[in-house]
């Protein structure tokens, strides 16, 4: 392995994902699938590009997007006047004019992520893991359920504050709860069409779930952009954070249980790993949670492929892991380091990126309106949805998007959403997925 070349493509991913990071919506799996698609095609054209490279790559971008995406997610989620009071402490640092500052907490939390996963999980993960994930295999169904149930107990009933005593308070106290619930169970019913009856094509089938994600999760808060009133307040560079050693600490320790949980379990997402976390630790100090939701998001982006690399391991876990286990196979410790190494450089990068890619956020945020950055990100998205999957993608990608819109417009969460992966998933594990689908009238 020539090392010059190796770190050269890891940059390349990283800053690759500088343009796609902070773009809202744009996920990172959808690019590396578009790099999946331009590799397979190189290959078919004879054109050899070696495994490492492809590692090295890949890598870069999962590392670099999940360090960098928080500068959309802060900066261009404005809430409007409605939702100010059960906004995220980072839309709450952005309506104050704090929004650099909460990048950068967040970010730190990141690079908080990365010092866990070469210090701390790396060293033990080839040790532990395999021996913890074969005791654990035949549980993971009903864990499985216990976090679907978990997930919707915790959609509790709100408001109940307006119409008439009786009937019309308890309409208005369940109505998010009931659009939770019609959201999992729509989102859970449209994967399992797509598992069983997908009208996408074979040659693109590792790309199969990805246009139902985009209209689900992404085309909503574009759309929710476009359409917000509110104007973002003018935005002040913090000189300090404010960060002790004592946030980074419980920071690391909420984040990197629930991120870890959410990559060691399949199906388990980083939001729901972070849900979970949340109220395992019961953080309440604002800083602590913006920091470990980076942790969170680091741990379980970047460990997944810390897995998937990990000697006597070799855990699938994510769409990532996925996509790479399609162009290269892990073999061994020496393939081990190469990512190891390939996340401390883009880590590293990735993270001195951030300030100066927030400052130009800024400053572009200050020349052009939010709104039109949010248009010009959901024509890109429908773009790579329509070049990925054809009018069939897209097709799938608007259903998404009024499963989506759901919880926007009646104020529940957008994580109920992910019954597109969990209640399908949770089915086939518990072997019952097959009978769901012949009730379904899909097989």
């Amino acid at each position: 392995m020539v090392v010059f070349p190796v770190i050269l493509a890891v940059l390349g991913g990283t800053l690759a994902s500088c343009l796609f990071a902070i773009l809202p919506g744009l996920h990172v799996y959808n690019v590396m699938g578009l790099a999946a698609m331009f590799l397979y095609g190189a290959q078919d054209a004879g054109m050899a590009i070696g495994g490492e490279l492809v590692v090295a790559f890949m890598v870069g971008l999962v590392c670099g997007w999940s360090m960098l995406n928080t500068i959309p997610s802060v900066l261009l989620g404005a809430p409007d006047e409605s939702a100010i009071f059960t906004v995220l402490p980072g839309q709450k640092y952005l309506m104050g004019g704090r929004g650099y500052e909460g990048v950068m907490i967040i970010g730190v939390g990141g690079l908080a992520g990365i010092g866990l996963l070469l210090f701390v999980v790396a060293p033990l993960a080839p040790k532990f893991l395999p021996v913890a994930h074969d005791v654990l295999m035949p549980h993971m169904h009903w864990i499985l359920w216990v976090i679907i149930t978990f997930i919707l107990m915790t959609e509790w009933p709100k408001g109940g504050n307006f119409g008439e005593a009786g009937w019309g308070k308890f309409f208005d106290a369940w109505k998010g709860l009931g659009a939770g619930l019609l959201t999992f169970f729509l989102s859970g019913w449209l994967g399992f069409i797509l598992l069983y009856r997908s009208p996408v094509s074979v040659d693109v089938a590792f790309q199969n779930i990805m246009p139902a994600f985009v209209g689900l999760f992404a085309v909503p808060w574009c759309l929710l952009n476009l359409v917000s009133g509110v104007q973002v307040p003018e935005q002040r560079i913090g000189k300090s954070l404010g960060i002790t050693g004592d946030v980074i600490l419980r920071s690391a320790a909420a984040g990197g249980l629930g991120g870890g949980f959410a990559a060691f379990f399949p199906v388990v997402t980083g939001g729901v790993g972070g849900l979970l976390a949340g109220h395992a630790t019961a953080q309440r100090d604002e800083r602590v949670f913006m920091m470990s939701q980076g942790v969170s998001k680091m741990v379980y982006y970047t460990g997944a492929l810390v897995l998937f690399f990990a000697p006597g391991l070799n855990l699938t876990r994510g769409g990532g892991a996925w996509i790479i286990g399609g162009l290269y196979e892990p073999s061994g410790w020496s393939d081990y380091f190469l990512a190891l190494g390939c996340i401390a450089i883009s880590g590293a990068v990735s993270f001195l990126l951030l300030s100066p890619l927030t400052r130009f956020t800024l400053w572009l945020m200050g020349r052009v309106d939010y709104r039109t950055i949010s248009g010009a990100a959901l024509l890109i998205i429908l773009l790579m949805v329509y070049l990925v999957t054809g009018w069939v993608g897209i097709f799938i990608m608007v259903v998404g998007a009024g499963i989506g819109l759901i919880p926007v417009l009646f104020g529940s969460r957008r994580l109920n959403a992910l019954g597109i992966l969990l209640l399908p998933i949770a089915c086939n594990m518990s072997g019952c997925g097959s009978a769901v689908a012949a009730w379904l009238g899909l097989v």
